[in-house]
């Protein structure tokens, strides 16, 4: 089996592995003829990449076609989410990112130069897992255990804390306790999630929320320690770790919820995206993509096209106006 390398633009290139699955290619008809390229909009290193290398090193092992994976960081994945919406819509670009770049960012920035809805169809959404929130223990007292402890701590503090873009979940879960709790925390913004654990790690963050996998090397080395999981459920890996819901605070905007977007431009034929969800379903099972959702601490399989589409329209209804009430305000 190929490895995929974790170069900024990787080219996948599979041999003799089209005959294992020869229902699907037939099923395919004449896609794919050539190379697929999958746009992420963040840094190598991230859950959004990660997910995107596996998952397309399946696409590429059923279909026989190279995958590419080009990494576009920039302006909260604005700027690779533009270039996808300009591609031909013929199946061959396809963009993976954050439900946020096509739900928050709408109200978080004045220009997007991409219409979310008029441009983009959504092929499928994987689950972005527990998002644990952490301090730095070097700069935040030991009694600091639990959100309620933090928040406490926080009172009258001039303190900072890390978003892997402008609008994301740990953006709006600063955003919420500043309002609700009165506190000062500055959020710092980075282009993903890897260059923002690089300054956790230097010590110029006191929080940051974000994926177990990218923060890994922090908690092995035991310089962050976990106050809260907001999600519905706890991190396997942190098992102790409770939910913010359980430690008391059942404020929407404290509960992540949120997917890995693949999409494609908006006019991509409907049996192409069809297709294209069912490989990016069945992903998840094939070696690869175990192994990386284990890494990830991932266990919800990935929505299919009719299941994705429809949650977002629910995200939308939901996150939108939390963010107009939150005032945070566009760029």
């Amino acid at each position: 089996m190929n490895r995929m390398t974790t170069t900024r633009r990787t080219v996948l290139k599979a041999s003799g592995l089209v005959l294992a699955a020869p229902a699907i290619v037939q099923a395919q008809g004449a896609w794919p003829n050539k190379p697929i390229t999958i746009v992420v909009n963040f840094p190598a290193g991230g859950l959004t990449d990660g997910i995107a290398r596996a998952f397309g090193q399946h696409v590429q092992q059923v279909t026989g076609q190279q995958v590419i994976i080009d990494n576009k960081p920039g302006a909260s994945g604005n700027i690779g989410a533009a270039l996808v919406a300009r591609a031909p819509a013929d199946g061959y670009t396809f963009l993976h990112s954050v439900s946020s770049t096509l739900i928050q960012n709408r109200v978080m920035f004045k220009q997007l130069g991409f219409d979310p809805d008029k441009d983009y169809t959504i092929v499928s959404g994987t689950s972005s897992g527990v998002l644990p929130a952490v301090v730095h223990r070097k700069t935040t007292p030991e009694e600091v255990k639990d959100l309620k402890s933090f928040i406490d701590w926080a009172k009258g503090k001039k303190l900072n804390w890390g978003s892997w873009a402008l609008g994301s979940s740990s953006h709006i879960f600063a955003q919420r306790l500043n309002e609700k709790y009165g506190l000062s925390i500055e959020v710092v913004t980075y282009k993903g999630e890897t260059p923002m654990w690089q300054d956790m790690g230097a010590g110029s963050l006191n929080a940051a929320m974000g994926s177990p996998q990218a923060m890994n090397s922090l908690l092995v080395k035991q310089e962050v320690r976990a106050i809260v999981a907001p999600s519905r459920v706890r991190y396997v890996k942190l098992p102790d770790v409770k939910t913010s819901v359980e430690q008391g605070f059942d404020d929407p905007a404290l509960t992540v919820r949120g997917w890995l977007a693949l999409g494609a431009p908006k006019a991509t034929p409907p049996e192409i995206v069809q297709k294209m969800s069912d490989l990016w379903v069945a992903a998840a099972d094939s070696e690869p993509g175990k192994k990386m959702m284990d890494s990830f601490g991932l266990t919800e399989k990935p929505l299919n096209h009719q299941e994705v589409m429809k949650d977002y329209e629910y995200l939308k209804s939901v996150v939108i106006p939390l963010i107009v009430a939150l005032g945070i305000k566009p760029e």
